[in-house]
Formats: structure tokens, C-alpha cells, sequence
């Protein structure tokens, strides 16, 4: 909660990261579509055509996100993504990572996707902080992939190439009118609501 709390600075970025799975659902029999004062309608029978993943980062003091979708959530996976988050910031001097503790969520992931040197450098880029054992909840991206299920996950979408259409459109559009988290859990309210898990210091 004091990370959250501190002022922006460009420089070091808090930035919030998550996975979430997503199941490829198409349609076994061809949809009607919609017309004048008459609905689509969708037929109650569907392919299921596996699952991936979305990736998704978001900061927001600068109201900003970084999405990508992958056939699977690895090592190589988280590599590859941070690699492509911290190419959105080249200027900055650390970018301060919040994420929920997996095992794939470390800089030894990345030694799995680049020589020594690359993965060292890469590593450099971060520093990693970690919400608490069934904390995921203080995630602010948590919101955000909330918010992406509802506005673009709400429908159909038989595969990945078409998946990845409508998320990237749906971060276009949330980017372009720099949509934000105004998080409200703050220190005194975490010391109250959190109390049972404190160490009592009184004699």
C-alpha cells in the first residue's frame, strides 16, 4: 500500500501485470445476424476450440496498458512479454513490477527466452514486487481485465487471431481516453481491515 501511495514519477513506473485465461468458444452452427427491430441470434450449441492466454500490463498514474495474447502462459511466455513492456519504457530508470507470486513470475524466466547477457540486462530493467498469498485482490490489473471481460470477452471468439484483434482494439480505444483505477485502499484502511494478521506488539 505504500508503493501505491507514492507520487508518479515517469521515471520509475509502477506498472501492474496478470494473466488470465481465456477459453476459444466458436459457433456450431452460423449465427443470424442482426437486423431492423429483430436481435442476432446465436444458436445454444458452440465449439469449444482450446484455450490461451492474455497478458495484460497496466499503469495507472499514466493511464496506460500493454496487452498481448499467447497460446500458452510459460516462462518463454512472461519472458517475451516483459521484454515487450519494458521497450514501452526506454527512459525509464527502474520499472517497479507488482504480480501476484507464480513461479514463472521471476527473472529466471527470462534466462529461458535470451542468452546470459540479455536476461541480465532485462532483469536490470525491474524490480519486483509481489501481492500477498491470496492477495491478488491489491492488483489494480485485476480491475482492468475485469473491466476487458465485460466490455470485449462478452461475446463468442473461436480463435486466437480474432481474440487478439478485439483486444488489442479494446486497448487502442481504453488508451486513447487514458482510462484509469482510482484505487481507494489505502495504508490506515489495510492496518484496520488487515488486523486479525498483524503481530500483536503490545505488552
Amino acid at each position: 500500500m505504500d508503493l501505491y501511495e507514492q507520487p508518479y514519477d515517469p521515471k520509475r513506473p509502477v506498472i501492474y501485470f496478470d494473466e488470465r485465461p481465456c477459453q476459444l468458444i466458436g459457433d456450431a452452427i452460423t449465427p443470424i445476424p442482426m437486423k431492423t427491430e429483430s436481435p442476432k441470434k446465436e444458436h445454444y450449441e458452440y465449439i469449444r476450440n482450446g484455450t490461451c492466454c492474455i497478458f495484460m500490463a497496466f499503469e495507472p498514474h499514466a493511464g496506460k496498458r500493454v496487452t498481448c495474447v499467447k497460446e500458452h502462459r510459460t516462462k518463454v511466455d512472461y519472458a517475451k512479454f516483459m521484454k515487450t513492456l519494458a521497450q514501452h519504457y526506454p527512459d525509464a530508470d527502474s520499472i517497479l513490477l507488482v504480480q501476484v507470486n507464480l513461479n514463472t513470475h521471476t527473472p529466471g524466466s527470462f534466462y529461458e527466452a535470451q542468452t546470459p547477457d540479455e536476461a541480465f540486462e532485462l532483469a536490470k530493467r525491474f524490480e519486483f514486487h509481489y501481492t500477498p498469498k491470496k492477495g491478488s485482490w491489491l492488483n489494480m490489473v485485476e480491475i482492468e481485465l475485469s473491466v476487458l471481460s465485460k466490455q470485449c470477452l462478452d461475446r463468442r471468439i473461436g480463435n486466437m487471431e480474432k481474440l487478439a484483434d478485439e483486444v488489442g482494439a479494446w486497448e487502442k480505444e481504453r488508451n486513447a481516453i487514458v482510462a484509469t483505477v482510482r484505487w481507494r485502499f489505502n495504508k490506515n484502511d489495510a492496518r484496520v481491515k488487515l488486523q486479525r494478521h498483524y503481530f500483536n506488539l503490545q505488552n
